[in-house]
């Protein structure tokens, strides 16, 4: 990842959240997060396609760090200084360690990133499991394998929220 000069001042500078700053000539920036690598891989290709850069994650707990939330963020290194502004995190439900439910609502009780958009994947469609990322704050519950007419409705559904 490249900085445009600057300096790494604090990281809660660097990975804020922004919902009126974003142009129409900006891409979005999602968090992707999986452990399985091949769902990873292809929810990373499908945003891609989409026109979106792509952070990767191999689990929450991984995320929280790159969001600044880890328990290690007194230790800012040279990547974390370069973190791009994230516009939404994409993740599984089911992971090992941290669920994707639990890194969901670790998002949502942090100050400067409870308005960043969280959609939840799981291959298992159990109405309760959905119902209660939803209340929690969830944007949005989608099925895998994700299809390209997942990520583009998504895709479709946050342009509209911005606006």
């Amino acid at each position: 990842m490249n900085s445009s000069g600057g300096s790494c001042s604090s990281l809660m500078d660097v990975v804020t959240y922004d919902p009126h700053h974003h142009g129409h000539d900006e891409e979005l920036h999602v968090l992707a997060v999986d452990d399985n690598l091949i769902d990873r891989k292809l929810v990373e290709r499908l945003l891609k396609i989409s026109s979106c850069k792509v952070t990767t994650a191999e689990n929450a707990i991984r995320a929280l760090e790159y969001l600044g939330l880890g328990d290690q963020n007194q230790h800012i290194d040279a990547l974390t200084c370069n973190v791009m502004k994230v516009n939404l995190i994409i993740t599984d439900y089911c992971m090992p360690g941290m669920t994707g439910f639990e890194l969901l609502k670790k998002v949502k009780e942090s100050s400067n990133l409870r308005e960043l958009p969280v959609v939840i994947m799981s291959s298992e469609n159990i109405p309760t499991r959905i119902n209660k990322c939803l209340a929690s704050g969830a944007q949005m519950f989608m099925q895998k394998p994700l299809k390209l007419s997942d990520v583009e409705k998504l895709k479709c559904h946050l342009m509209n929220c911005r606006s």
